[in-house]
């Protein structure tokens, strides 16, 4: 089987191509998008394994190539970084050096999830994106008032609080900017609620999602990014492994015998690190179980309670991917 390494660009891309026996057998530049791509190697005779690495709209390339490639694989770009480390680097040299670590065996791979699973992950990021930019706007707004001097009443958002900012005095250069800032405010909340309509009938359908929130504290939304991201429970090796790809392990560096652990790692989804952490703390004040464990973090220390809410967090996570690999609800453990 050939062993074809490809570096993908948006409109040039590198094909190096391996024999059964490792030795180079073609090597040809691709003018075009992606489709060149896929139609250049329908010309190839005989099966073959391709790999490239993974960026923005993988999951399209890797769907295109599986209907030519009897086995696609895809690299960490993270990982490749280590083990390309050299004076020499142009789009020629990596796409070799895909194809030879593919013919070793030894490319590090990422998971490549479900075309359904890639679109919810799609819809769950742009969501947040439209909270952060509500969040942005509503700034905008008080900001506004701030520098008038004026003092915004409770319950500014309300229908009533924005019924009070439209009927407001402000100079008419202000008022120009409270308008549009108020019409920005309310298409945001319109779409927010359109996209959250459409990830509510999803989580209603996945009953994955419902058992994760069997667990007190954890809501439709820390659930359904915790299960899209995990996609299968069972793919990881163990469960320590789940607190990895999350990013909530502490970075080591460690020698002669010392060990030295600093913050966490951040890798992985910024946006469920973000979800599991906030739901930590609603989860601490609704299970015992919880509760007991951040406790047991904090070691009596009041200061350090954010690194406990972190170990809380990587806790959930854990718990969560053990749950939905048993199909078991949430359990309060005896005391």
């Amino acid at each position: 089987m050939y062993r074809v390494g490809i570096d993908v660009h948006d409109k040039l891309s590198m094909v190096h191509i391996l024999d059964e026996h490792g030795k180079k057998h073609k090597a040809f530049t691709v003018k075009g998008r992606w489709p060149k791509v896929v139609e250049a190697l329908k010309s190839q005779p005989g099966p073959m394994a391709v790999c490239f690495e993974a960026s923005n709209g993988y999951g399209y390339l890797y769907d295109s190539l599986a209907s030519v490639a009897k086995q696609v694989t895809v690299a960490h770009p993270g990982q490749l970084r280590l083990i390309f480390r050299s004076k020499r680097k142009c789009d020629r040299v990596d796409a070799e050096k895909l194809a030879k670590l593919l013919f070793l065996d030894t490319l590090p791979q990422v998971h490549v999830p479900r075309p359904f699973v890639r679109n919810w992950r799609r819809l769950i990021t742009f969501r947040e994106r439209l909270v952060v930019g509500r969040t942005q706007t509503m700034n905008r707004i008080r900001g506004l008032l701030r520098r008038l001097g004026i003092e915004a009443p409770k319950g500014l958002w309300t229908r009533a609080g924005m019924a009070w900012l439209a009927k407001v005095e402000l100079p008419e250069e202000a008022a120009v900017e409270r308008n549009l800032l108020t019409l920005e405010l309310e298409q945001l909340r319109l779409h927010i609620k359109q996209v959250e309509s459409q990830l509510n009938r999803i989580a209603k359908e996945n009953g994955s999602v419902g058992l994760l929130m069997t667990i007190p504290g954890i809501g439709v939304r820390t659930a359904e990014a915790v299960v899209a991201w995990l996609d299968q429970a069972v793919r990881f090796k163990s469960n320590k492994a789940v607190g990895s790809y999350f990013g909530m392990v502490p970075c080591e560096d460690s020698s002669a015998g010392t060990q030295r652990l600093g913050h966490i790692t951040k890798q992985g989804p910024g946006l469920v690190r973000r979800l599991i952490v906030e739901a930590a703390w609603q989860a601490r004040r609704r299970s015992p179980t919880v509760r007991t464990y951040f406790e047991r973090m904090t070691h009596g220390d009041p200061k350090r309670r954010k690194v406990a809410i972190v170990a809380t967090g990587h806790y959930l996570l854990r718990c969560m991917q053990a749950m939905l690999r048993d199909s078991q609800p949430w359990r309060e453990q005896e005391t």
